[in-house]
């Protein structure tokens, strides 16, 4: 960790154009105090567009990077910034945070906001509070908020579509009754936008009822179908997928997908994967994606020991016609 610097070094750095902005200071906008945010709001509006912009990618960055940075303190404030990629930054800093006096918040952006961008940001950020609603992490009350102003917004024919399409994606982890028939049509509607988010979708569902969609999406010639198709398989544990998967490791030249295609397997296990992944891994010569690679040992490891191969492999027992009647009364 850098050794800190004081704050007001931070801010005339910032307002200096003429210089790149150091990197080693993007540490101090962690966890800001009182003080410290309110020096920075100050001197915000003295800041160029330019400079914002590029010092919120780089603290996305570094969000992504470091899992002991927070910058939701210095987030709040900027979702009102007049910028909308500043807007949309700063909700997208804040996906992370359990903060429900955020609700509020994402829900007028969503649905007030000027710039369709800024609206289909906040409605992916909704989508961490219906995953806490069903966890039970939230209130029900507040959970059924949530989902009722995301159903508005998908059903708004006046949004714009990437409005629509996020809204259906954050509401893919909800159970509520009506939402596989959403994702269904837009599964079914012309052209692959809508089908890429009702992929995304049904990975978020928990719900095996999409197996055969995901499936048959697998060797899907879209890439952006294909990469959602090979993380929901991923994220619903599809072991009929894992054949497929790993054959599709041999001619997966889209290093993206081909990154999603082991992460998936290493969620899935079962046998030929550690084998599969150890051989790849013996080969790489990339560092960054070695250390993928031992990272996605490391998951196949954590989702065998939940769930040793074999623990599930058995056939049914076929029932007589005596067993059904008797299962009936």
């Amino acid at each position: 960790m850098p050794q800190p610097v004081p704050f007001q070094t931070v801010l005339a750095a910032l307002r200096d154009d003429s210089r790149p902005f150091p990197p080693r200071y993007l540490h101090e906008f962690s966890d800001l105090t009182p003080e410290n945010l309110q020096a920075l709001l100050e001197t915000w509006p003295a800041v160029s567009v330019a400079r914002k912009r590029s010092l919120l990618e780089d603290l996305e960055t570094l969000h992504e990077a470091d899992t002991l940075v927070s910058f939701d303190v210095l987030a709040k404030p900027l979702l009102r910034d007049a910028d909308p990629q500043v807007r949309a930054a700063a909700i997208r800093l804040l996906w992370e945070c359990e903060d429900t006096d955020l609700i509020p918040a994402f829900i007028e952006i969503l649905e007030r906001d000027s710039d369709s961008q800024v609206q289909a940001t906040a409605a992916t950020a909704l989508g961490q509070f219906i995953y806490l609603g069903e966890l039970e992490e939230i209130s029900q009350a507040l959970l059924q908020q949530v989902e009722e102003h995301l159903l508005e917004a998908v059903n708004n024919q006046t949004n714009a579509v990437l409005v629509r399409r996020r809204a259906l994606e954050a509401l893919g982890a909800s159970s509520r009754p009506e939402i596989p028939a959403l994702i269904e049509a837009a599964y079914d509607r012309p052209g692959p936008d809508w089908k890429i988010s009702a992929l995304f979708a049904m990975g978020r569902s928990g719900d095996t009822r999409w197996e055969k969609l995901v499936l048959a999406n697998l060797r899907a010639s879209n890439d952006e179908i294909r990469l959602e198709a090979v993380r929901a398989a991923g994220e619903l544990e599809l072991t009929s997928a894992r054949a497929s998967l790993l054959d599709a490791l041999e001619d997966e030249e889209d290093a993206d997908i081909r990154r999603e295609i082991i992460w998936a397997l290493s969620k899935i296990g079962g046998p030929g994967i550690q084998e599969r992944l150890l051989e790849l891994l013996d080969a790489e010569e990339d560092e960054d994606e070695a250390d993928f690679l031992e990272e996605a040992l490391d998951n196949l490891a954590f989702t065998e020991s939940l769930f040793p191969f074999g623990m599930f492999s058995f056939e049914p027992k076929e029932e007589d016609d005596d067993d059904q009647r008797a299962r009936q009364n």
